[in-house]
Parts: C-alpha cells; structure tokens; sequence
C-alpha cells in the first residue's frame, strides 16, 4: 500500500507552514495528513502527549494498514521519537527538514541554557510572544515568505506558546533511528544540524532558501521528500 505522509509542522507556527507541499504531493496522488499543534500549549506541562495524541487524530482516518512518513520541520524534529513511539500504525521513515534533532542519547531539550535565559526575558505572564514578535526585523520575517498573503497566513496561526514548553525535555525514546530516510536543509542556520544528520548516517540534501522555504518552493521541496521516502 502506498505510503501516506504526516508532515508535522513547527509548534511556532501552524498547519499553513505545511500546506503548499501537502496541495503538491496530494496533487501526485499521495495521501496526505497535517495534524495541528496549535493548542498543543494549553495546559501545563509535560506538553509531548498533546503533540502525540494531535499526529495520531490526523491520522486516525487512514486505513489502519496503511503506513506511513513522518515529516517534522523545525521544532517539530524534537518530538519525531515520541510521534513514532505512539503512532498506532506502521511508520515507514522519517524525513526531517530543516529540524532541530533530537539528543543521540537522554531526553531532548528544547532550548539550549542561552536561548532558555532569552526567552526567560521575553516571556510575559508566563507566556511567550507570538514567534514572528520575537524579531525586531519586519522586514527580515517578511523575506521568510514567498508574499504577504503566505506570510499572513502562517503568522495568523502562530499560538503563544508558555514558557514552560521550552523548560521541560522531550522523551527520547530509543528505535526511531534506523527508521529514517534522511535531512533536508534549506538555509545556514541549520548547517551545522545537517552536518550532524550526515553524520549519524542519513541522506542529507540541502535546497538553499530560508527557513520557511517549503512555502516558497513547494514542487522541489516535495519531489526532496518524496525521493528521501522512496530510499
């Protein structure tokens, strides 16, 4: 049976992140799910279960035979060896696209102790801005995206996640590993993660762009993933 892919988009953001690659693939004829984490930050913590419990609502449709390719951009990488650990389904490969990692060994933090201080600083009421209103470069955000209404979009769906959702680590629960199928970088920043994918062993292929490039480039960012899952 054909695979279907989960393409798991960052807590930051929202599902629109995803949705010109999901139009695309679905377009070739592959089925496709995007789950929504956007309320994933209601509650306290731990907050990976509603992370788990939102993939496993977005697949639950699916026949129950078919498999599946995790798709996790972003901050959505930490949580792929919960996601997978907690599919009721058979996952066929993963695919991280310009992700943070999770640990090689131990639970995953989210944020390093810098970054943890940082936003510490920014955080009111125990909550955090929303992500684009963590930048003071407008203009910067907006190069992000491929035009206004792309970027609206995405930004309109951005939740305020709480503090606490950068202070408490994610499980790293072992056999996630030999399941994938490789790491997509688009921009610098992530040089270094791509370096590490490579490392561990995984096809990397890098598509020069920003952050969001799959919002920019959807064709070739969804004919990356598809030829990573058919390896």
């Amino acid at each position: 049976m054909q695979i279907a892919y989960v393409l798991v988009h960052s807590p930051l953001v929202g599902p629109a992140s995803w949705a010109a690659v999901a139009e695309r693939l679905r377009s070739s004829g592959a089925t496709v799910a995007v789950p929504s984490l956007v309320d994933i930050g209601t509650g306290g913590p731990p907050f990976w279960p509603r992370v788990t419990e939102a993939v496993g609502a977005a697949v639950a449709d699916l026949p129950p035979e078919q498999p599946v390719a995790v798709v996790a951009h972003s901050s959505a990488g930490r949580f792929v060896p919960v996601i997978v650990r907690d599919l009721p389904r058979t996952v066929a490969g993963i695919v991280f696209v310009e992700a943070a990692l999770p640990a090689r060994d131990g639970p995953t933090s989210p944020a390093t102790p810098q970054r943890l201080e940082e936003l510490r600083s920014m955080a009111r009421d125990g909550r955090l801005p929303r992500w684009t209103d963590w930048w003071h470069d407008a203009d910067g955000v907006a190069r992000l995206f491929p035009d206004e209404a792309t970027r609206r979009a995405v930004s309109d769906e951005q939740p305020r996640l709480p503090l606490s959702f950068y202070e408490h680590p994610v499980p790293n629960p072992p056999g996630w590993e030999p399941l994938t199928r490789g790491y997509i970088r688009f921009s610098p920043a992530y040089e270094r993660v791509a370096a590490d994918a490579a490392e561990r062993g995984w096809y990397t292929l890098r598509l020069d762009g920003e952050h969001f490039h799959q919002t920019v480039d959807p064709a070739t960012v969804a004919d990356a993933i598809a030829y990573l899952v058919s390896l």
